[in-house]
């Protein structure tokens, strides 16, 4: 799982799962964001996301598998 952070100067993908500020979880799947960044990770994060904080969401969503692989089998 992935922790995105919504704080006084926007919306920040938290590595650390440490930040300050209202948080929201996505899995580290390019659906689970793709689903999130159509309106429900806004409403999580109780705020509107803006074009350059959508732009760089998108940004690392791209770096994300299409869907993790089960190592069982």
């Amino acid at each position: 799982m992935i922790r995105i952070v919504r704080d006084a100067t926007g919306v920040k993908i938290d590595t650390t799962g440490k930040l300050a500020g209202r948080g929201a979880y996505l899995h580290d799947q390019r659906g689970c964001w793709e689903k999130g960044l159509k309106g429900s990770l806004a409403h999580a994060l109780k705020t509107t996301i803006s074009v350059e904080d959508h732009q760089y969401l998108r940004e690392f969503m791209a770096t994300l598998p299409e869907e993790t692989v089960s190592a069982v089998k």
